[in-house]
């Protein structure tokens, strides 16, 4: 099973580049962030006839996930537990086959120190908790999606200059961490442990022309499907296509 995840920063503007991208790879299955779009203008029709069946939990203009698959999907849950009032579109969970799929878009949290920040890491502590219980059922389970994180130096061009920034502070590292020694598999870095490899560049400063990237797109992986993991990768050229999202569609493959 080949299971993506792509920050289409706007669904309903960047759908050609999708589809282009759908067709070209072929998935089983797909995670979306930053729909920027609500629930009624999520264009369901053109996913249909690329060939998947999807769930979705949008938000006008910001936000929003989705979940594509080819096989039946099976919702399980919108919206990350232990915030009644939150109101961001960030967090959608799935069945399908038997792996449970959790596609996630954690804040920004810029400027940070500030509200915004201590709100990221309000929502990573929501996050851990909810992790914590997946693993507890003993199901295969992937948490993928646009963490906002780069967990260490090797994930960041330059990582001087970005001390203070809300994905690369202190807090927010050992936020990633101690979610990841709950029992998660970096996908990524199990297969590339010292690989320097980006998975967002800025639109400015020719930053995907100079590799000058973020690894800020993750896959995490329950222990029953660690033992499954077969390849990862990153489909670095679609940012450079025209048109296209800031961030690259990321991608694994696990076996039977």
């Amino acid at each position: 099973m080949k299971i993506a995840t792509y920050n289409v920063n706007g669904v309903n503007g960047r759908l050609p580049v999708l589809l282009r991208w759908l067709q070209e790879t072929s998935p089983d299955v797909v995670c979306l962030q930053e729909l920027k779009a609500p629930d009624e203008k999520f264009p369901e029709q053109a996913i249909r006839d690329a060939g998947y069946q999807a769930i979705w939990h949008g938000q006008k203009s910001w936000n929003g996930v989705a979940i594509l698959a080819k096989a039946d999907i099976r919702e399980l849950r919108r919206g990350l537990p232990g915030d009644p009032d939150d109101s961001h579109s960030r967090y959608i969970e799935a069945m399908v086959g038997d792996i449970v799929i959790g596609c996630l878009y954690l804040p920004n949290g810029n400027p940070a120190p500030g509200p915004k920040f201590d709100y990221k890491l309000a929502w990573f502590e929501r996050l851990k908790s909810h992790a914590s219980g997946l693993l507890a059922h003993g199901m295969p389970v992937v948490l993928t999606g646009d963490y906002n994180v780069m967990p260490t130096e090797l994930d960041v061009y330059k990582p001087e200059r970005w001390l203070d920034d809300a994905l690369f502070r202190p807090e927010t590292r050992l936020a990633f961490k101690t979610l990841v020694d709950q029992g998660w598999t970096d996908a990524i870095r199990k297969l590339y442990p010292e690989e320097k490899i980006y998975t967002f560049y800025d639109y400015f400063r020719n930053a995907y022309g100079r590799d000058a990237g973020l690894r800020i797109d993750h896959f995490l992986l329950s222990p029953e499907l660690d033992k499954r993991l077969l390849a990862a990768a990153v489909d670095r050229h679609v940012r450079g296509w025209e048109k296209t999202s800031d961030h690259c569609p990321v991608w694994i493959e696990l076996g039977d």
